[in-house]
């Protein structure tokens, strides 16, 4: 396959598409469609005993990586684990004001900056109206704040501060752009959330299918907030933090958490985070229904979680179901390929890359064949490039039963659990 196509600066332009208003409706997750498959999960709720026997010994080469440049996504690291990537977009906004409830990592004063793409990262289910590299339409950011949102949405929002760019209140974004906001200081207490709010206008607007992980919302008049399941969101929520390891985390819907109790944060994800504490920043970039073959293809998105010291990638499950955009579903064979680019691509980039398998999913047999041999593949991707290796897929099924998804084909609250203690179990030494 072709190697991933080189850009002539790191994470500038690119562009996606868009937002409008969106109507009311409840925060059900069983409603969700960024399913990570398009089979049924089990109801099982059956724990695994199985664990991981992959080594966790450093590669010989980490001497002789690369040093990471200081730029502004080494200075200001995640602090928060929801994913806000581009994954979709809505087509047209007018002075739509929108809002997101986001946990924060590390609580106290900190300077924020944030960075925001104007560029689709990953294919939408099929392909239809979003995909990967999609470009975004030029659009109009008349205001936005960050506020302490409390400690729950019923809290009175307060301390709304003004985010600038270029010292200006409003902004003008073209098609394929790439920003920074200004930096801004914010004190988020103990327990409570940051508010992320702004107001845009245009079309082609970048967004998230947020599949109810957090509190978000849209409003015609900035006054009267109804739930919104797409929301655009700055790409990057990055503070100035003393941190001793940065982690990042690359992959679908089973990344990003969807399906899990809202405002819970009890993916894998958040649970590793929380697990390695405030000293760790981990920065989380898994979207609903991607697929390896898109971030194989689209440096924007691979590259900014190569800024970090530990990269986490979690494919495999909709390049099975649903294939690279503009193609058919793909082989074992494909898959591999495109997992090879993304590990040679990060470890040239000086990251430790710590791959999983694909996880059950409770396939027929056709499908399940073809995860089964990708995953005897996944380990030799793994030691070729001096990675490490996770049987994620051990811990989400039984010996007996390995295609079965105990705890769901997104990991419930206590599959998130099971694979988080294991990680550190595994991994926690090599972030202290």
């Amino acid at each position: 396959m072709k190697k991933i196509k080189s850009f002539t600066a790191l994470l500038l332009a690119l562009s996606i598409c868009a937002v409008t208003a969106c109507s009311s409706q409840p925060a059900d997750n069983s409603s969700v469609t960024e399913s990570a498959s398009a089979t049924e999960s089990s109801s099982s709720t059956a724990t695994s005993d199985t664990s991981s026997g992959a080594s966790t010994e450093e590669s010989s080469e980490t001497s002789s990586k690369p040093e990471k440049p200081v730029t502004d996504f080494t200075t200001y690291v995640s602090n928060t684990v929801v994913s806000t990537g581009n994954n979709f977009y809505i087509e047209k906004a007018e002075n739509i004001t929108y809002r997101a409830y986001l946990p924060v990592e590390q609580y106290g004063e900190l300077e924020y900056k944030f960075f925001f793409t104007n560029m689709v990262d990953s294919t939408y289910a099929k392909g239809k109206d979003a995909f990967v590299g999609k470009d975004g339409g030029a659009y109009t950011v008349s205001n936005a704040v960050i506020a302490d949102g409390g400690t729950s949405t019923e809290d009175e929002i307060t301390n709304r501060t003004p985010v600038t760019f270029g010292g200006k209140i409003t902004k003008e974004v073209a098609s394929d752009e790439s920003y920074w906001s200004d930096p801004v200081t914010m004190n988020i207490p103990e327990g409570h959330y940051m508010v992320w709010e702004w107001t845009v206008s245009g079309e082609g607007i970048p967004c998230n299918k947020m599949a109810s992980l957090t509190s978000t919302a849209s409003s015609a008049d900035g006054e009267t907030f109804e739930f919104c399941d797409e929301i655009p969101l700055p790409q990057l929520i990055g503070a100035k933090r003393d941190v001793k390891h940065t982690v990042a985390a690359i992959g679908d819907s089973i990344t990003q958490g969807c399906q899990t109790e809202q405002m819970k944060y009890e993916f894998w994800a958040s649970k590793i985070s929380t697990q390695l504490g405030s000293d760790v920043s981990f920065f989380n970039c898994g979207l609903g229904w991607a697929r390896a073959s898109d971030a194989a293809s689209n440096e924007n998105w691979l590259s900014r979680v190569s800024q970090y010291d530990t990269v986490i990638v979690a494919f495999g499950t909709n390049d099975i179901v649903s294939g690279k955009y503009g193609g058919k579903k793909s082989t074992a064979e494909e898959i591999e390929e495109y997992l090879d680019a993304i590990v040679s691509y990060l470890t040239e980039k000086g990251c430790d890359v710590i791959l999983f398998n694909a996880p059950p999913q409770d396939f027929k047999e056709t499908n399940e064949g073809i995860r089964t041999a990708l995953n005897e593949k996944i380990p030799s991707i793994a030691e070729k490039y001096g990675a490490k290796f996770f049987d994620f897929s051990a811990l989400l099924s039984t010996e007996d039963e390995p295609a079965k998804a105990v705890y769901g084909g997104h990991p419930n609250g206590e599959g998130g659990t099971v694979v988080a203690d294991a990680f550190v179990k595994q991994f926690g030494s090599l972030f202290e």
